[in-house]
């Protein structure tokens, strides 16, 4: 979270006073509505029909969304093998097994890769816009409508951009956001929000994320038969905290725009830095600015000589798949028979996530930096990163 301020305070303090935090009430007495309000506002915003805020963040996004595309045992979903693990572990939590797949020199999916990763238990792939970077949908949607199968896209980490002008999350099936305290808007720390324009998987998130419905007034207008459910429900301070950062957004995103072009018209003027590919670098967020070097030697001379703020993807910790350490031990559930790695169905599906399956994804992250972007950052600032890097590349 980049911003918070006044705004936020005066739009809690509102609902406070209403004495009102459930998110369900009467309007006629006094309740306002902020969690229905987002979700009206997120749909158009994102460009989808219907829109859920919830509070467990980016990973009940994909929980739900899975579940509303009903993936379950028996079934394979594909994910990249750089993504946050939740990713992944997502998949496992309603029962179905994960696939890594590759990704490529823009750090997103490779459409490729996943192509040859499909098999005939794949229901889902899992594309996943890192740091603000946009997949290859247009690519990725074409591989999964060849072959028949559904798109969640985790937009948690590219909350607000787009890829061709279209934005992210509304590409596919259904969409999955972040609105945890480390991403571009918050709501309050931890939440998120899913997407679709799909009546059906709007409809079996809806029941699975709100305790099977239990306290809608429209329950009985579903058409979803009422299932035994999880509760991930947001409050009326998370929506309202949400509604005012969802204000905050396009600006966020356009100083981050602003702060990342002067530093990689910075960048451009050094010899021996190669930025790393994009596939829309006009809908990418502009979170961080990548850099791609020869060989990990090379990436780390560069740190170590520059100073620089930011990470090398293979130091990104939970985000490399040879740190998903519950899965590479193929230890899912706080009960061994609730295990989806143990469930008969998924006998003979491809649980294979050792440090081997995806060489090309580590070799990319051992020789990409990122560089993190201030959307605050002066023109000084720029400008001394810009030396620092000079610097870095006198390394090389």
């Amino acid at each position: 979270m980049y911003r918070i301020g006044q705004e936020e305070i005066a739009e809690v303090s509102k609902v406070i006073l209403s004495k009102q935090l459930f998110r369900v009430g009467d309007p006629n007495a006094g309740h306002l509505q902020e969690a229905d309000r987002f979700e009206q506002e997120w749909a158009q915003k994102i460009g989808t029909k219907y829109a859920l805020i919830m509070c467990g963040g980016g990973t009940a996004a994909l929980v739900c969304s899975l579940a509303g595309m009903g993936i379950g045992p028996g079934d394979e979903v594909i994910v990249p093998a750089y993504t946050w693990m939740a990713t992944a572990t997502s998949v496992l939590t309603v029962g179905a097994i994960p696939v890594l797949a590759e990704v490529d020199e823009t750090l997103g999916l490779d459409p490729d890769d996943l192509e040859r990763k499909i098999s005939p238990a794949t229901k889902a792939v899992i594309p996943v816009h890192m740091m603000g970077r946009p997949a290859n949908m247009e690519r990725i949607m074409a591989v999964a409508k060849k072959h028949g199968i559904k798109v969640l896209e985790d937009s948690c980490q590219m909350v607000g951009g787009s890829y061709k002008g279209k934005r992210t999350g509304s590409w596919g099936d259904a969409g999955a956001f972040s609105f945890n305290y480390y991403k571009i808007i918050s709501s309050g720390g931890e939440g998120g929000a899913m997407v679709t324009s799909d009546r059906e998987i709007f409809e079996r998130a809806f029941v699975y994320h709100d305790s099977g419905a239990a306290f809608r007034p429209k329950a009985s207008e579903l058409n979803e038969p009422i299932f035994v459910a999880q509760q991930y429900r947001a409050d009326e301070v998370m929506a309202a905290i949400a509604r005012i950062q969802m204000q905050r957004l396009d600006g966020i995103i356009a100083d981050l725009r602003k702060v990342r072009k002067a530093v990689e018209t910075g960048l451009a003027t050094i010899p021996g830095l190669k930025r790393t590919p994009n596939n829309d670098i006009e809908g990418d967020c502009g979170v961080v600015s990548g850099l791609q070097f020869e060989n990990e030697k090379q990436a780390r001379a560069f740190i170590a000589a520059s100073g620089v703020g930011g990470y090398l993807g293979i130091d990104h910790g939970k985000h490399v798949y040879t740190n998903w350490e519950p899965l590479i031990a193929k230890r899912s559930m706080h009960h061994p028979d609730m295990n989806p790695f143990n469930f008969p169905k998924n006998k003979g599906l491809r649980a294979n996530y050792t440090a081997d399956v995806c060489p090309k994804t580590l070799e990319l992250l051992r020789r990409t930096f990122f560089i993190t972007i201030n959307p605050d950052a002066t023109e000084q600032e720029i400008e001394t990163l810009v030396a620092k890097c000079q610097n870095g590349a006198k390394a090389l």
